[in-house]
């Protein structure tokens, strides 16, 4: 799949559910655990909507179109089983992992950024930086590179993964229905995706500056 059609699928992701759920019913909350678990669960699949998805998931549950409560449980495991699959990835890879250079398959700086936020902020990062597309995706994957205790990991897993889950899907079905959102979820979805990446950018922006200087 070539890169327009992966960021077309994106923008509208809303519009290409709807057709799922007509077509096939309820092996959609199959598709949607699948996105969630690669997502989280593997490094090479970091630029998944993960949030705008959510907020999505979230408006269809409002509508009736899907089950609320069944599809935040499925998600939320998805989640947590994603990081977990994540987290003993980087438990079996060890610190062979700094020797690997970035490529198609290996995003090199969000690893060292999440590296980074790990050993400044510890096990909390699991929880923030589920927030943050990229990073979520390593985080866990460097708990493990680290050795972090796996009952500390899955105790800031469980909660981080509910509280991600929950808050997104909780503001799609607040808000995903209000008739101007709802007639423009694309550009809300290109606006969640860049809101969600600023962090990234202004991490990016300030190491930049700090080489400079």
């Amino acid at each position: 799949m070539d890169p327009s059609s992966i960021v077309n699928i994106i923008l509208h992701f809303d519009v290409q559910l709807a057709q799922f759920i007509q077509a096939y019913g309820p092996w959609v909350y199959g598709v949607l655990f699948a996105i969630v678990f690669v997502e989280t669960g593997l490094v090479v699949m970091p630029f998944l909507p993960g949030d705008s998805m959510l907020f999505i998931v979230g408006a269809f549950s409002a509508a009736g179109s899907l089950n609320g409560p069944l599809a935040f449980g499925l998600l939320w495991a998805a989640a947590v089983l994603g990081n977990v699959s994540n987290y003993f990835i980087g438990r079996a890879i060890g610190h062979r992992v700094f020797t690997w250079k970035d490529s198609r398959w290996f995003n090199r700086k969000a690893f060292d950024r999440a590296h980074a936020f790990y050993e400044r902020y510890g096990g909390i990062t699991i929880v923030v930086t589920r927030f943050i597309p990229f990073l979520r995706t390593f985080a866990p994957f460097v708990a493990g590179v680290a050795e972090m205790s796996y009952a500390k990991f899955l105790i800031y897993n469980i909660g981080g993964g509910g509280l991600w889950v929950g808050s997104l899907m909780a503001a799609g079905h607040l808000f995903g229905n209000i008739p101007w959102i709802k007639h423009n979820l694309g550009l809300l979805t290109l606006g969640i995706i860049v809101l969600s990446l600023l962090p990234v950018g202004f991490g990016w922006w300030k190491t930049r500056r700090a080489s400079v200087v």
